[in-house]
């Protein structure tokens, strides 16, 4: 007898639970997210907080040992110290070089997949550009590095017009990362411009534009937010990385390569060198929020 009690309250309370979870869809939304969300603060807001703490340690010169001292030396080192600064602008260089590349040639391709290729093939395309994220990293890696090396398909294709690859260095790391994160560039603009209204082009060759018109006034204006979105993948992966130039780079140093090397000999100077790449991607978000890229991710 205690026990059908037992079992009947414990429905009620059940039946409690989901008519007040059924009438608040906020309560209910808030549980659902509560456990991701914590996992989210704890692992990445966590880091990164303990990334910008450990920045204003020092290390001891003796024994390498840190030591838990606030002091904004590695900061001050970072602002004065003119191989820094060297490396962080060419940090961003490559970044942004990737990223207008990534743009210049994502766009003709969108436009082919989203406009002039037929529809029973678009979706086929679009898998096809999705079939190099699914190639491990170190993989297409080793492969620009066997296409770029001295005597590689670089060499062999260019050596016809009496030139040769570009071999290891910046420009080798610029074309890597290029391919790397193109795919990222391609997906929004094709989304884009399969969205774009026909009777927009149709209106602006009516009112006589021409082909050149049309894309300035209204092609352009309508892709831009998703050409945005697009940089936002390919201007921080590229910020960030730092195998492809220790494989393809040859002496070239990014941000990444230094932060590396100094995680072992000065960890409070490699979080600095950390938070860099943080600052710097946050100022690209402010300034292209206002395209309305942010909105297209």
């Amino acid at each position: 007898m205690t026990t059908d009690v037992t079992t009947a309250a414990g429905r009620g309370t059940v039946r409690r639970l989901a008519g007040t979870l059924h009438r608040r869809p906020r309560l209910r939304l808030a549980l659902l997210l509560s456990a991701p969300l914590l996992w989210l603060t704890v692992l990445y807001l966590g880091s990164l907080a303990v990334l910008f703490v450990s920045a204003f340690w020092t290390t001891d010169s003796f024994t390498s040992q840190v030591v838990k001292v606030w002091s904004t030396d590695n900061f001050h080192e970072l602002l004065t110290t003119p191989v820094f600064r060297q490396v962080v602008l060419r940090s961003v260089g490559v970044a942004l070089a990737v990223t207008v590349l990534c743009a210049l040639i994502a766009f003709p391709v969108g436009f082919y997949t989203a406009r002039v290729a037929r529809p029973r093939w678009r979706p086929l395309l679009v898998v096809a550009i999705l079939t190099p994220l699914w190639a491990s990293y170190l993989v297409k890696v080793y492969a620009w590095r066997l296409i770029l090396s001295e005597g590689g398909l670089a060499d062999w294709a260019l050596a016809p017009f009496g030139l040769s690859g570009p071999g290891f260095g910046l420009t080798a790391t610029v074309l890597t990362l290029t391919y790397l994160w193109l795919p990222y560039m391609i997906l929004p603009i094709h989304t884009a411009l399969e969205q774009l209204p026909d009777n927009l082009l149709d209106a602006s060759a009516d009112l006589g534009a021409r082909a050149g018109r049309t894309f300035r006034s209204v092609v352009l204006p309508m892709v831009l937010p998703s050409v945005a979105a697009g940089s936002v993948f390919t201007f921080s992966l590229s910020l960030g990385d730092y195998i492809t130039v220790q494989i393809v780079g040859g002496k070239t140093q990014l941000v990444g390569n230094l932060v590396y090397s100094n995680i072992e000999l000065n960890l409070p100077m490699a979080a600095a060198l950390g938070l860099v790449p943080v600052l710097v991607i946050v100022m690209y978000l402010l300034a292209i929020r206002r395209t309305g890229a942010l909105n297209s991710l």
